[in-house]
């Protein structure tokens, strides 16, 4: 009887470790080094493929943000390598770039403007090792990046990793609001990433679903409902 009642602790501890974060957002209010949130996952296979699909809004995958600096808009190490998948703003040669087990596929001239809403999705396959950007639903130039991630991820958002799940600079923290935020074990269609940022319905991430985000913030994070307005189109 006490091995049951232990399991089924921990069956109800799991399920309630997992938040439908529909409608919410991440807000990062400030430059700092300790403000991040730590995204688990059961998912401890080898990635032979992936899409990471965010929103965010800087002040920057939805996300928004007024940042001009570098800074980090997701980041995923493994044990071998601190930077499998980066997602990252390089201010001083404007790039949006990820990094594909520590390959730059960087990618200029896209209009990401401060103070307004994008979405962005990376995916990558280690049959032909080409990466590709897709930028508010649009497919940037593939590019090639490299060989197969192996070991448990640890997945950041906020802060970028220089040791695995550690060694945070403040100087390239995010800075504003960020929802949305899905990864899958393959590459998803162009349609479901047209769907993801358009806001229509899609197939939710089976290794991240921001509808059922198992997740631990740290420092000033905080976790706000997302402003819609009437024409339901997110607000600043």
């Amino acid at each position: 009887q006490m091995k049951l009642w232990i399991c089924l602790v921990m069956l109800v501890s799991f399920a309630a470790a997992a938040e439908d974060m529909t409608g919410k957002m991440f807000t990062f209010p400030q430059e700092t080094n300790t403000a991040l949130v730590r995204l688990n996952t059961v998912y401890e296979k080898s990635f032979s493929a992936f899409t990471v699909c965010h929103r965010l809004l800087s002040y920057i995958h939805r996300s928004f943000t007024d940042l001009k600096r570098d800074h980090s808009l997701f980041s995923l190490a493994s044990p071998a390598n601190q930077n499998e998948v980066l997602i990252f703003y390089d201010s001083s040669k404007k790039l949006l770039a990820p990094y594909l087990h520590n390959v730059e596929i960087g990618y200029g001239e896209l209009d990401y403007v401060p103070n307004k809403w994008h979405s962005i999705c990376t995916t990558w396959n280690s049959k032909t090792g080409l990466g590709q950007l897709w930028f508010n639903g649009l497919p940037m130039t593939k590019k090639f990046a490299g060989s197969t991630i192996n070991g448990k991820p640890s997945i950041i958002l906020g802060q970028e990793q220089d040791s695995y799940g550690s060694h945070f600079d403040a100087k390239q923290s995010f800075v504003g609001m960020m929802t949305d935020v899905h990864m899958w074990d393959h590459e998803i269609t162009p349609c479901e990433i047209q769907k993801y940022a358009e806001e229509l319905s899609f197939t939710p991430g089976n290794v991240i679903n921001w509808a059922a985000l198992d997740f631990k913030a740290e420092g000033n994070v905080f976790v706000e409902s997302k402003q819609v307005g009437c024409n339901s189109v997110c607000l600043l």
